[in-house]
């Protein structure tokens, strides 16, 4: 903790103690820090604002919201629940849908041991970067795209 407080610029004497405010919810970090950790941990900042699933009751609510905003619905088949997205649904559903069927195209690389656990990894906790079935694209950096102007 000490080690990482460091990296996103807290003083050595107190870089542990912020951390571990951030960790146990004691204080929540502003977009510029959790960019910052984000870059440090080599992750996507959207993978460090996870919604409060750390209980049952958060867990069934966000899932509940997620029906609401994003058609994700509850089947019972062959004796068993799943869930699914409807696309039909909407702009927003079909949107998720295919974002989900990205991730499922990646978990069966996974599962077939066609990627092994550190890409698939990678791949979850830096998405959208490496997912190349969406046409997501990492943007440059405001100084890059000037200098691309620039050169023009």
């Amino acid at each position: 903790m000490k080690y990482l407080g460091q990296i996103v610029g807290f003083p050595i004497k107190t870089a542990d103690v912020r951390m571990a405010q951030y960790e146990t919810g004691m204080r929540t970090p502003k977009e510029e820090l959790t960019n910052a950790l984000a870059g440090a941990l080599e992750v996507s900042p959207l993978a460090l604002n996870v919604p409060d699933i750390d209980s049952y009751l958060g867990l069934m609510h966000t899932l509940f919201a997620m029906e609401d905003l994003y058609g994700l619905t509850i089947e019972n088949k062959d004796g068993g629940y799943y869930l699914r997205f409807d696309p039909a649904v909407g702009k927003d559903a079909e949107t998720v849908s295919e974002m989900v069927k990205a991730w499922g195209a990646i978990a069966d690389r996974f599962h077939t041991g066609e990627i092994d656990k550190e890409k698939y990894d990678q791949w979850r906790y830096r998405y959208p970067e490496f997912d190349t079935t969406q046409g997501f694209v990492k943007l440059p950096s405001k100084q890059l795209s000037d200098a691309l102007l620039d050169n023009e």
